[in-house]
C-alpha cells in the first residue's frame, strides 16, 4: 500500500486567492495568477484588512511591517508590538488560521530610524491522508511560516526609505508508505523596498496631512516543491497608495486612503491559449518554469496589466486617537480572480494596549473570504513605560 506525494491546500490557497462564481465570462477569459506560499498575500492586521486592505500610505503603526516598512521611521511611539489572529477561510473548513507577531524599536539619537521584525504563521490544519481503498492512513499538519527583520529611516523631513529580509518556510506535502514516511518542504528568501513621504499642508485654517507610500514585496528566489520539480513564484507585489486626512473639528479626524497593487508574476501558459496544441503549450510551460523570478516580474507587465491591477479605497474615523471607525472596498477584475469585497472594523486605544477587529462582506457571489473575521492586540511600549513611572 503506497500513498502519492500529497500536496494539500493548494485548492483551499486558490480559494484563498480567487472567488468563485464566473459564470458570466468564458473560460478562455478567466486567468488567475498562481503564485506558490499564497499565505504571504493574506493581511495580517484587521486596521488594514478592515480599509478594503490598504495601509501604503496610511499613518504608521506597529504593522507596518506587511504594508509598508518605511513608515516606522515617523512612528510616534518608541516601541510597539501587535499580536493578530485570523480565522482563515471559515465558510469551507474551521481549522485554517494565520496568525502574525510583530514589532519595532526606534533607534540612536534624533528619532530617525527604526528596526523592525514580524513573524507570520499559517496553519491549514489537519489532513487526513488515505490510501486507494479510502482508509484514513495517516494525519498531516502543513504549514506555511515566514521570519522577516527591517530597517527604516528618515532620509529628510518628510520622506523615509525602508528595507525587509525575509526567510520562508513552506511545508504542504507528504510522501508516505508501510514502512517510510518522507516530508515535503520548500524554503526561499525575499526581500522588500518601500518608501513613505508625508507633508501638513494647510488647507484654510486647517492643518491636514498628504502621504504617499510604496512597497515592493517579496522580491527573491524561487519556491521548489517536490524537491525541486515544481518551483513556484512568490507572491512580488508592488504596492503603491495615498493617504489624505483632515480634521473635521476638534479631536475629530478622518482619513482617505486609495492603494493599488501589482503582482510581479507572469500568468502560467493554458493549453487554450495555444489551440489544443499540446507541444506549444508543453514549450511554454517550461519556459515558465525555468524563468528566473526578476525575469518573471518584468514579463508579468506584459499580460493584461490593465486587468491585473488591484484597487483598495477605505476611510477611518479617529476620535482623539482613541475610538477609531473604519470601512473599505477591494476590488479585482472578475477576469483576474474576482475577489471584491468591502471591509469594515473598529478599534479602541487605551495608553497601553489598543485592540482592533475587522469583518470582510464579499459581493462576489459565493467568496470563500466573505465573513471573515481579524483581531489585532497591539501594546505601546511609550505607554508602558508611563505607566510603570520610567523615563
Amino acid at each position: 500500500m503506497k500513498l502519492n506525494k500529497c500536496i494539500v491546500a493548494a485548492a483551499l490557497m486558490a480559494c484563498s486567492m480567487t472567488a468563485v462564481g464566473q459564470t458570466d465570462i468564458k473560460d478562455t477569459e478567466f486567468n488567475p495568477i498562481t503564485t506558490g506560499v499564497t499565505s504571504l498575500a493574506i493581511a495580517p492586521d484587521a486596521r488594514g484588512a478592515s480599509m478594503g486592505d490598504l495601509g501604503a500610505a496610511t499613518e504608521p503603526d506597529v504593522n507596518s511591517q506587511f504594508w509598508n516598512p518605511s513608515k516606522y521611521a515617523f512612528a510616534y511611539s518608541q516601541a510597539g508590538v501587535s499580536l493578530s489572529y485570523t480565522p482563515w477561510l471559515r465558510k469551507l473548513v474551521n481549522d485554517i488560521y494565520l496568525a502574525n507577531l510583530t514589532g519595532y524599536y526606534k533607534v540612536g539619537g534624533g528619532d530617525n530610524q527604526a528596526v523592525s521584525a514580524s513573524l507570520r504563521y499559517f496553519s491549514l490544519g489537519d489532513v487526513q491522508l488515505s490510501d486507494i481503498d479510502g482508509p484514513a492512513v495517516a494525519s498531516i499538519h502543513p504549514f506555511e511560516m515566514a521570519v522577516d527583520a527591517g530597517y527604516s529611516r528618515k532620509l529628510s523631513e518628510k520622506f523615509s526609505m525602508g528595507v525587509a529580509l525575509r526567510f520562508i518556510y513552506s511545508d504542504l506535502g507528504y510522501n508516505s508508505s508501510m514502512n517510510t514516511g518522507e516530508s515535503s518542504s520548500a524554503t526561499a528568501f525575499a526581500a522588500d523596498i518601500s518608501g513613505y513621504y508625508t507633508t501638513y499642508p494647510i488647507i484654510g485654517r486647517n492643518e491636514c496631512q498628504w502621504s504617499l507610500g510604496f512597497n515592493l514585496s517579496n522580491i527573491g528566489s524561487k519556491v521548489s516543491y517536490n524537491k525541486g520539480n515544481d518551483p513556484a513564484y512568490l507572491p512580488a507585489n508592488l504596492k503603491i497608495g495615498t493617504a489624505f486626512t483632515f480634521p473635521l473639528a476638534e479631536a475629530n479626524n478622518l482619513t482617505l486612503s486609495l492603494d493599488a497593487n501589482k503582482l510581479l508574476v507572469p500568468a502560467k501558459p493554458r493549453l487554450t491559449d495555444f489551440d489544443g496544441d499540446n507541444q506549444a503549450y508543453g514549450d511554454a510551460l517550461e519556459v515558465w518554469q525555468s524563468k528566473s523570478s526578476i525575469s518573471g516580474i518584468f514579463d508579468s507587465f506584459k499580460d493584461n496589466f490593465a486587468k491585473r491591477i488591484t484597487y483598495s479605497v477605505g476611510a477611518e474615523y479617529s476620535y482623539d486617537h482613541k475610538f477609531f471607525l473604519r470601512g473599505g472596498y477591494y476590488y479585482e477584475s472578475k477576469f483576474a480572480g474576482n475577489r471584491q469585497y468591502f471591509g469594515l472594523g473598529a478599534g479602541f486605544a487605551l495608553k497601553v494596549l489598543q485592540i482592533d477587529a475587522g469583518y470582510i462582506i464579499a459581493t462576489a457571489q459565493d467568496s470563500p473570504l466573505d465573513q471573515t473575521l481579524r483581531f489585532t492586540l497591539s501594546f505601546d511600549m511609550d505607554g508602558i513605560k508611563d505607566l510603570f513611572g520610567r523615563n
